[in-house]
């Protein structure tokens, strides 16, 4: 469940229960976009910080409510590549993700690879 992934803390799963009910409240392209990166940003979003996965899911639901408000068409908000917007997004929080990991792990091991010498 998602509320798991965010933490056991009350405060956390009240602050998560009330962006839902923030994007529930969204016209129906918007409500569909939030639902679509909400569930990008839960599977390589910060997944260690709870605080930090919680401040992103409000600042999402603070720029669909201004761009619903602004009538500015969802493809403006998230352009032609919406996994490029979503990541782009994420950079600005903290915590790891396993994509993170992963990556920082492959680079660790290229740069290790790279200082060996040839044979």
């Amino acid at each position: 469940m998602l509320l798991d992934k965010i933490s056991n803390d009350i405060s956390n799963k009240k602050k998560y229960l009330s962006y839902k009910a923030r994007t529930k409240k969204l016209p129906a392209n918007y409500r569909a976009t939030a639902a679509a990166l909400e569930r990008y940003l839960m599977n390589l979003g910060p997944s260690d910080n709870a605080d930090s996965l919680i401040a992103m899911l409000n600042d999402l639901a603070d720029l669909l409510e201004q761009s619903a408000v602004a009538g500015t068409p969802v493809r403006d908000i998230v352009g032609t590549d919406p996994a490029d917007f979503a990541d782009a997004f994420m950079e600005n929080y903290d915590g790891g993700s396993w994509v993170r990991k992963e990556r920082d792990r492959l680079s660790a091991a290229i740069d290790r690879a790279a200082a060996e010498p040839t044979t």
